[in-house]
């Protein structure tokens, strides 16, 4: 008895230990961003729809979105969300391209690629396309009119089935219901079972704030693009653009900047340095390209810009 009596109050000490660890809210007593932070903090990490679509116009839009899973496999269909912004309750251009043509080509995103995904979220004017100044290439789709994104390692072309309003509020989702009509899958990314093998196409997903997972390693961070808009892709000077070290992400950084550093922050980040005050005599672009890399791979942008900028 005196067993069973203090097992009891074990676990009713221990319960009562745990739920003093626990906040409890009700959803209505949250402000929408702060309601919205502590579901993608929860709910995580979650895959990427890269979603490219095309207006009555033909513009063509491109843009990231992580409320987003697959639910059928017959028949094969994908669900995304492009929700009402919290701030101010606009629509976005991709929820308002699905209605006029009711087509999209949903782009699985690889870690290659995910700096410039995160540029292309941000928030450009209506008809600026994304694909440009991210610095992705458009390819022709085969079933549907919006392209796909050429560097994704597979690219589903989608028929609208339908579009589900959830609230009118800011913060409302709507529903993307698509049916795939075709798939393209890249060769390179197969096991030798001819299934994807998940260590190539190397994936990426979200999690809260500014945070990722890469599927084959962890967790890592990519900065949120700038409020203001970053200068793209197709802004960075040709040598820069076309070069031969500086990968897509790299690019992508780069371009994720509103304004370049003036000739006086150049010289005063230069002459600092033996090293740089070199390779600026030097001029040599490889080598330049190289230590700018290295500089974005710890984050520096600004620097890894100076360096760049830096050739005679």
């Amino acid at each position: 008895m005196l067993i069973l009596l203090y097992n009891h109050v074990f676990r009713s000490y221990n319960l009562w230990v745990l739920l003093q660890a626990m906040i409890s809210i009700e959803p209505h007593e949250l402000s929408t961003g702060k309601l919205h932070g502590y579901l993608l903090g929860a709910v995580s990490p979650r895959p990427i729809c890269f979603a490219s679509t095309m207006d009555s116009e033909g513009n063509v839009n491109l843009s990231p979105f992580s409320f987003f899973n697959v639910f059928s496999a017959k028949p094969p269909i994908l669900v995304f969300s492009p929700a009402r912004r919290g701030r101010d309750n606009t629509t976005k251009h991709t929820y308002e391209n699905v209605l006029e043509v009711p087509e999209v080509v949903i782009n699985i995103v690889s870690f290659e690629m995910v700096q410039q995904v995160s540029l292309s979220s941000t928030e450009y004017a209506k008809g600026v396309n994304e694909f440009t100044k991210a610095g992705f290439t458009e390819l022709p789709s085969e079933m549907v009119k919006p392209p796909r994104v050429a560097e994704a390692p597979v690219q589903l072309e989608c028929k609208v089935n339908d579009v589900i309003k959830l609230g009118t509020e800011g913060g409302a989702g709507n529903l993307v219901i698509c049916e795939v009509v075709k798939l393209h899958i890249k060769e390179e990314i197969l096991g030798e079972d001819g299934n994807i093998d998940p260590f190539k196409i190397d994936t990426v997903s979200r999690l809260g704030g500014n945070w990722y997972s890469r599927a084959k390693e962890g967790l890592f961070e990519v900065p949120k693009p700038l409020t203001t808009l970053g200068v793209g892709v197709d802004s960075l000077p040709e040598e820069i653009r076309l070069s031969k070290v500086l990968t897509g992400n790299d690019l992508g950084m780069l371009g994720n900047v509103e304004n370049f550093p003036n000739s006086e922050e150049i010289n005063t980040f230069i002459n600092a340095s033996e090293e740089l005050k070199w390779l600026r005599d030097e001029g040599n672009s490889l080598e330049i390209h190289k230590k700018a890399q290295d500089l974005l791979c710890e984050g520096k942008i600004d620097d890894a810009w100076k360096v760049l900028l830096s050739k005679k």
